[in-house]
């Protein structure tokens, strides 16, 4: 199983950016999927999670402005970042709870994608 993120990049304040992460493999299922983030110098931190149903959380630092979806056929979470802040400047990682067949459930993660955030 591996989850491949994408949609990083440079953008200035006030602006937006569109994560995704696939997981791919031979997957039976998915449970929670989520988005954490680490800034240079700092502890890698939840920015929000979604469950299969679709329920969210978010830290209080995004809510209002970033938004998780998930697309459970596609086996894709998103994270539409809007009104995008120096402060959200970090490495954007993937998280998901996953069942490969044959397995057990475990959490994995994917590699990260640089968001920058210039003022």
């Amino acid at each position: 199983v591996q989850l491949q993120a994408s949609g990083g990049g440079l953008v200035q304040a006030g602006g937006s950016l569109r994560l995704s992460c696939v997981v791919s493999g031979s997957i039976m299922a998915i449970n929670n999927m989520a988005w954490y983030r680490q800034a240079p110098g700092k502890q890698r931190e939840l920015v929000a999670r979604a469950t299969h149903s679709g329920s969210t959380t978010y830290a209080d630092s995004v809510k209002g402005r970033f938004t998780i979806s998930r697309d459970n056929a596609e086996n894709t979470v998103y994270l539409q970042m809007n009104t995008l802040e120096p402060g959200d400047t970090a490495v954007y990682y993937c998280n998901a709870d996953v069942r490969p067949y044959g397995s057990s459930w475990y959490n994995t993660w994917g590699q990260g994608t640089l968001v920058t955030v210039s003022s």
